[in-house]
C-alpha cells in the first residue's frame, strides 16, 4: 500500500473517530439540557401558583383549591384553600427539610425522611412529589434511549437514582416532545422492574410567557380506578417573594 494511501486511510479514521465523540458530546449535552428543563418546567428562579387537585377513587371523589409559591428549586409553600375542612392546611419545605401545619389542632409537625414517600392529603401524589425533595439533574443518572415502539416526535429518557440515596424508584422513563423538551409522560418502575405509576402532561397552555402542560394526571398501577389530577388554573414566574413566605411563622398564618 503505497504511503500517501495509508496517510489518507488514518486521517479518515481519525476524523470519523473525532466526528463520534463531538455527536457523544452533543447528545449528552442536549440530555442534560433537557433533564434541567423539565426540572425547572413550574418553578423558574420563583414562582406563584393557583391551582386545583381532584382526588378520585373507586368510593369518593374530592377537591382541593390551594396556592403555592416556590423559589428555585429548594423552597416551598403551600397553603389549601377549600374544602373548608382542610382550609389552612400548610405544608412548607426548606432543603430536604419539611413541616406541615393541621389548624384542627393548631400544630407544626416536622416531615422526617422516612414519610416523604408518603401521600400528601389521601392523594396519589407523595409528600416529595409536592415539594420535589429530590431533582432528575442533581439525584438521577439520565441517558437517551429508544424503546421498541418509539414516537419519532418523541425523545426517551431513563434515569436511574444515584446510589446510597433514599430513593424508592429503580428508574424512571421520562417521554418528552423532541420540538420543544415539554413532558409528556413519564412511568415509576420499582427495584424489580415492576411500573408503580404513570403520570400524563395534559393540556398545554401559556402562562406569563412560559408554555407547560396546565394538567398532571398520576395514575397508580396498584389501585384500580384510583388516579389524582392536579390543574393549573394560573401560575406566575420570577417574581419578587418575600423571605418571610418560606418560614415556620407564616405556616400558622391566614394570609
Amino acid at each position: 500500500m503505497k504511503k500517501s494511501m495509508r496517510i489518507e486511510i488514518i486521517s479518515i479514521i481519525l476524523l470519523m473517530t473525532v466526528q463520534v465523540v463531538i455527536a457523544q458530546d452533543t447528545v449528552d449535552l442536549d440530555v442534560r439540557k433537557i433533564v434541567k428543563h423539565i426540572d425547572e418546567l413550574y418553578r423558574s428562579e420563583s414562582s406563584y401558583a393557583e391551582l386545583e387537585m381532584e382526588i378520585v377513587t373507586p368510593h369518593w371523589e374530592r377537591t382541593l383549591k390551594m396556592k403555592a409559591w416556590s423559589r428555585g428549586m429548594n423552597k416551598t409553600f403551600i397553603r389549601i384553600l377549600a374544602p373548608a375542612k382542610d382550609k389552612d392546611v400548610a405544608t412548607l419545605r426548606i432543603e430536604n427539610e419539611m413541616w406541615n401545619y393541621l389548624p384542627k389542632i393548631n400544630k407544626v409537625i416536622k416531615v422526617p425522611p422516612s414519610m416523604m414517600m408518603s401521600s400528601w392529603m389521601g392523594s396519589d401524589f407523595t409528600n416529595d412529589d409536592l415539594v420535589r425533595e429530590f431533582t432528575w439533574l442533581d439525584d438521577y443518572e439520565f441517558e437517551l434511549i429508544e424503546p421498541d415502539s418509539a414516537d419519532e416526535d418523541l425523545l426517551y429518557i431513563q434515569l436511574i437514582p444515584k446510589e446510597d440515596l433514599p430513593i424508592v424508584w429503580g428508574k424512571v422513563i421520562l417521554a418528552a416532545r423532541r420540538s420543544d423538551y415539554i413532558p409528556v409522560w413519564e412511568e415509576y418502575y420499582d427495584e424489580k422492574g415492576k411500573l408503580m405509576r404513570v403520570m400524563n402532561f395534559l393540556e398545554i397552555k401559556t402562562f406569563d410567557g412560559k408554555t407547560i402542560p396546565s394538567v398532571m394526571e398520576l395514575i397508580p398501577q396498584d389501585k384500580e380506578g384510583n388516579k389524582t389530577i392536579i390543574r393549573y388554573l394560573d401560575i406566575d414566574f420570577d417574581l419578587n417573594i418575600p423571605d418571610d413566605t418560606f418560614n415556620l411563622r407564616n405556616l400558622r398564618s391566614r394570609r
